[in-house]
Formats: structure tokens, C-alpha cells, sequence
């Protein structure tokens, strides 16, 4: 499991800016995480913490953060699957 502390890895612009899309039309996303977890969760916001950002999501009324390094892709049917690169 990836630690909170470890060096965090900005993601492509592309795949940002697709997240920040997904939050502003409060879409609900298919993630899956580098650890294997798959979710289905409304995305609500980016949020920037100690030189890491993180997507909020709501998740059956439980609000959560995924750090954006740590997803490894995201679907919805306007924007198809997006696989996560880093920078």
C-alpha cells in the first residue's frame, strides 16, 4: 500500500484537466486505483494539500480523497477510459 508521505507525482495535464471537467459536471467515474481498488464515486473537487493533490469523491454519501498519483484510470461515457500517466 503507497504511503501518504512518499513523494508525491504530478499527473499529465490532459488527465487533469479531465478530472477538473468530471468535478464540474459532478460526474460519476469508474476509478480504479494503483492498489487494484475499483470505485464508482461522483467526483466533487481538486483539492491541493502540502504539495499534493487529491480528488475528492463522493462515494455512496461518504466523502473520500484519492491522491491522483495513486488512480490509475477513470471512465465515463462522454470521456471514454482515461489511463493515468505522470509527467
Amino acid at each position: 500500500m503507497l504511503r501518504n508521505n512518499e513523494d508525491y507525482r504530478h499527473i499529465n495535464c490532459d488527465d487533469y484537466d479531465n478530472l477538473e471537467l468530471a468535478c464540474a459536471k459532478h460526474w460519476t467515474l469508474e476509478l480504479t486505483l494503483k492498489n487494484g481498488e475499483a470505485l464508482k464515486a461522483k467526483a466533487t473537487d481538486m483539492i491541493l494539500r502540502k504539495n499534493v493533490e487529491y480528488l475528492t469523491i463522493d462515494l455512496s454519501g461518504e466523502t473520500r480523497e484519492l491522491r491522483l498519483d495513486h488512480i490509475a484510470s477513470f471512465s465515463h461515457p462522454e470521456l471514454g477510459t482515461v489511463f493515468v500517466s505522470e509527467e
